[in-house]
């Protein structure tokens, strides 16, 4: 494969000295335009959060306050009733919701409100009226726990309701001061944003001449420079498109490599072990039951040598599973997820909502080495003790999740918990990109790892119906 040649940088012609003189005069502009501008919006900021959003916040106070007595005009109203079937005593707890409630909303707004003399005196004529109110009220609810209900409904309705008005009263005039100081401050506001406004229509027209200015002047040398550039980044991009080749060629060349190990292990390997076995069982029935050591040693090597083609059984699977082929994706992830999680200890849980079990295999080796990989992640580095995988496939894209919670990593740190951008997963994203996917990582520390695919589905022709059906 040809490689193009490495250009020369040095034939870049450099504007550096005239952009820099436009860029000191354009920037000396910039900083005493932003200097002011920022004093400007921080005296909005601090007005706005000290004064306007203060003020707002006092003003859903007084209303919880207003809705807190109409609440208790109600209740006075029905308590004052002759023939209500309640005795004052059953109104304690309410009025005792009531009266947490409005304390609650007054302390507030007094943290809130913005302090005037006006205001100051409102406020402190609302404490003194809200704790005559509720003496008054422990006074009937006395006099029903007395036995002087009727006494006790006569308090409510004359003297306990004209303490509510002036609460309410006094509720009320708050408001209206708030409203006012609320006019007041968008005034202002408005008047420091026309100021703003004018200044910046006179800057942009003094910054708009000296960029038109310093662009005129640096247009034939940057011009120049960008032509080189852009050839730089296509032979940068050529060289991009032929390392991607590259890869992908190794790629190739690894599953290659990985399903003649596997062929070689399962059957080279596999029927010499399986032929072992059995002269090592033949062995067994023709010994003599008198020859006890003989048997039971036969016995013995017979084990290791089943237990050796299990082994290489599994790891021929491992290296590339013949389930893939002869079953699907599905079947071929389920299978290695039990024999993830009866090898490590992490518990793998595996979904699949797939419409078909249909999926190339040479596509599908390439799925299953981005689950492969993401789980020998987990298991090296998350300390989890459990994994979820999630295939599904929707509107002709097949979505594949990996998460764990384990310990994670930094957010805009190295991507793999090893340090740096690994191999793994260089090669997870190589193979999602090269059948037409992407592949994010999301984690943060303590909060574990989630690995997510997508990728298009080709549309099933007339043949490959005919293979699923077949």
């Amino acid at each position: 494969m040809e490689v193009p040649s490495q250009p020369d940088l040095r034939r870049i012609p450099s504007p550096s000295a005239r952009l820099w003189i436009g860029l000191c005069v354009i920037l000396s502009i910039f900083i005493v335009f932003a200097v002011y501008t920022v004093r400007q919006i921080h005296w909005l900021e601090d007005f706005q959060s000290n004064v306007v959003q203060k003020n707002r916040k006092a003003s859903l106070q007084l209303l919880r306050l207003q809705n807190d007595a109409s609440s208790l005009a109600i209740s006075l109203r029905d308590m004052a009733l002759s023939q209500s079937k309640y005795p004052i005593r059953d109104w304690r707890a309410e009025f005792t919701r009531l009266r947490d409630d409005m304390d609650n909303a007054v302390n507030l707004e007094g943290q809130f409100a913005v302090n005037t003399p006006a205001t100051g005196e409102k406020r402190a004529q609302l404490r003194a009226a809200l704790q005559d109110f509720w003496r008054a009220a422990d006074q009937v609810f006395l006099s029903a726990q007395q036995g002087d209900e009727e006494r006790a409904r006569s308090l409510a309705q004359t003297e306990l309701e004209s303490k509510r008005a002036v609460i309410a009263e006094i509720v009320y005039r708050l408001l209206v001061l708030n409203d006012r100081a609320q006019a007041d401050a968008s005034e202002r506001i408005n008047e420091v944003y026309r100021n703003v406004k004018r200044d910046n229509l006179l800057v942009l027209a003094v910054l708009f001449l000296l960029a038109l200015a310093t662009g005129l002047y640096t247009l034939q040398a940057s011009r120049k420079t960008f032509e080189e550039l852009r050839r730089l980044a296509e032979q940068l991009q050529a060289q991009s498109e032929q390392l991607r080749k590259l890869s992908w060629k190794l790629i190739d060349l690894q599953e290659d490599t990985l399903r003649q190990v596997a062929r070689d292990l399962h059957d080279e390997f596999g029927q010499i072990l399986t032929a072992i076995g059995i002269m090592l069982r033949r062995t067994g029935q023709k010994a003599s039951n008198e020859d006890r050591p003989l048997v039971k040693d036969v016995q013995t090597v017979k084990a290791i040598v089943e237990d050796t083609l299990r082994n290489i059984r599994d790891r021929s699977q491992m290296f590339r599973p013949a389930i893939l082929d002869d079953f699907g994706l599905e079947t071929a992830l389920k299978w290695f997820a039990e024999q993830f999680s009866r090898q490590t200890d992490v518990q793998v849980h595996l979904e699949t909502k797939l419409s078909d079990g249909f999926f190339a295999p040479e596509d599908a080796i390439h799925v299953y080495r981005i689950v492969q990989e993401a789980l020998s992640n987990v298991a090296r580095h998350s300390r989890a003790h459990e994994a979820w995988i999630s295939l599904e496939e929707r509107d002709r894209v097949l979505h594949l999740e990996i998460r764990d919670e384990g310990v994670g990593f930094e957010k805009g740190g190295p991507m793999n918990r090893a340090g740096g951008e690994g191999i793994g997963l260089m090669g997870m994203r190589e193979r999602a990109e090269h059948l037409g996917g992407t592949l994010t990582v999301l984690s943060a520390p303590q909060q574990g790892t989630v690995v997510s695919v997508s990728i298009p589905l080709p549309k099933a022709s007339p043949h490959s119906a005919k293979e699923r059906v077949g």
